[in-house]
């Protein structure tokens, strides 16, 4: 007797961790968000472009795999020749590669946008993921400061054109070159101390979560949390630690410019900083963006592996409810800086940029909490019905169904098993369709159509109660001539518009 074969175990559906599956109002969302970026863009004069998922490992420049598997940070895989290729961690190296690729071929200064899905090999938890989408624009080849003074403007037009008001957000700006002009000044300049100044620069980086306090003990020997868990500091002494914190402190630029450029006092590269500061605060206040909209603030801290130049960062100021309850300041959404490091990396020669990225999904879960965005009405498609299924019937629900899409209605001839009327009407309540359209052997044969008005339907039954009342209540279902079909449609639907809008 053979033994009984064993039955094939059913697959389990899992979504892998740190990833999401999309519904049709996040989609729409982002399409609506975007295309309003991509509008500003566009104004500004920059033009598309479009690169890979994959790169070359090496030409992300951040990470390398091991011999063995990929480093924390990057997706990675062999291709068959042994090179090993990642997915892209961001939207800049990729662009730095395809100029360097093309340079001969593209016009200098080269403006350009682009948005994309990202991927990061890091551990996934609240709100953090694995994959999610930027939407960046870049100019590489113009070398002064006028180009990040126009990325800062660009990018507060944006926030406005998303319906986010003056107020509400603000464009933070600094300069890497400054931040390394207090380094000097406190005795952490040279390459041998590049160890020490990143730790205080990820100290200066916690003000937002921690507070001066806070960032005081990291910048000594360190800070504990409320569970006891201790965080190392970066162990500069009471003076230094003092410099660093005025710093960071000012809230008045023009105010503390004496101050500050007596810290920075003997450093060049301090100096050139402050100077350039200086520079973009006369271009974006002579273009009318005052320090409500952009300001200069010495506490910004970005991208401390590549900036080298001016960093700004776009931050919303209003407050949202956290997971746990709590009223908290949005904060940031984007932000930028120059990198002239990134493509010279493939040249062998100075190559500037500049340019800025927008969290496309932290950005569309502010506009939510605003009520800016998914404000817009999708309705339904009108369900063609099927009552015949012989195909000359067919072709007829067909056409209706073309009509009204020629017409530009959203509709759909029902595609399910059209012998059960019933489950018709049932898929139709589940789409929430404002209209079926409804024609048997009876209305064929006078050449007219039923159309059911599923709101009014719905209304109409909460009100009755017995099958008299509802008899005498057709005005929900009406019969027109064929040709008629169109304009009825259309009129029912302008009138369900009507009635939404009076609720509110």
């Amino acid at each position: 007797m053979s033994e009984k074969q064993k039955k094939p175990q059913k697959l389990r559906a899992r979504l892998p961790r740190g990833f999401v599956d999309r519904d049709a109002a996040d989609i729409r969302a982002v399409n609506e968000m975007t295309a309003k970026i991509r509008a500003v863009y566009e104004h500004y004069g920059f033009d598309p472009v479009e690169t890979p998922l994959f790169e070359y490992t090496d030409a992300l420049g951040k990470f390398l795999p091991d011999a063995d598997r990929p480093n924390e940070g990057v997706f990675s895989l062999q291709d068959d020749d042994d090179q090993w290729m990642s997915l892209r961690y961001d939207l800049t190296a990729p662009l730095a590669r395809h100029v360097a690729e093309n340079f001969n071929e593209i016009q200098l200064p080269y403006r350009t946008y682009r948005a994309g899905y990202v991927f990061r090999n890091e551990k996934p938890g609240p709100g953090r993921f694995r994959q999610f989408m930027q939407f960046d624009a870049d100019t590489v080849g113009a070398a002064g400061v006028q180009a990040d003074a126009e990325m800062c403007m660009m990018m507060a037009d944006t926030m406005e054109a998303l319906g986010i008001a003056r107020g509400d957000y603000v464009i933070r700006v600094n300069n890497r070159k400054v931040l390394d002009g207090v380094m000097e000044a406190i005795g952490l300049g040279g390459e041998d101390k590049a160890g020490a100044r990143l730790n205080v620069l990820r100290a200066i980086d916690k003000l937002d979560k921690f507070g001066p306090e806070g960032v005081k003990l990291l910048l000594g020997a360190g800070r504990k949390d409320e569970s006891g868990d201790f965080t190392k500091g970066a162990g500069l002494d009471a003076e230094q630690i003092e410099k660093v914190l005025f710093f960071v402190g000012i809230k008045d630029y023009a105010e503390s410019a004496a101050d500050l450029a007596k810290l920075l006092e003997g450093s060049a590269r301090g100096g050139e900083g402050v100077e350039e500061l200086n520079q973009i605060g006369h271009l974006v206040t002579s273009a009318g963006y005052d320090s409500d909209r952009i300001k200069i603030d010495p506490s910004v801290v970005r991208g401390l592996e590549y900036y080298t130049g001016p960093v700004f960062e776009a931050e919303l100021q209003f407050a949202v409810t956290n997971e746990k309850g709590e009223k908290v300041v949005f904060g940031s959404v984007g932000g930028g800086g120059r990198y002239d490091g990134l493509v010279s990396r493939f040249m062998g020669q100075p190559v500037p940029a500049t340019g800025f990225s927008i969290g496309v999904s932290r950005l569309m879960t502010a506009l939510k909490n605003l009520g800016k965005l998914g404000q817009d009405e999708v309705i339904a498609p009108v369900l063609v019905t099927v009552m015949d299924g012989d195909v000359e019937s067919m072709g007829r629900y067909q056409r209706f169904t073309q009509q009204l899409r020629n017409a530009g209605i959203r509709a759909e001839m029902y595609q399910g098993n059209w012998k059960k009327f019933g489950n018709q009407l049932k898929y139709a309540d589940r789409r929430n369709a404002p209209i079926a359209i409804i024609q048997g052997g009876d209305e064929r044969a006078e050449g007219v159509v039923q159309i059911k008005d599923l709101i009014e339907g719905k209304r109409l039954a909460g009100e009755i109660e017995d099958n008299t009342t509802w008899r005498a209540a057709r005005v929900a279902q009406i019969s027109v001539p064929e040709a008629d079909l169109v304009e009825k449609v259309r009129e029912i639907l302008a009138a369900q518009a009507e009635d939404r809008a009076r609720a509110g």
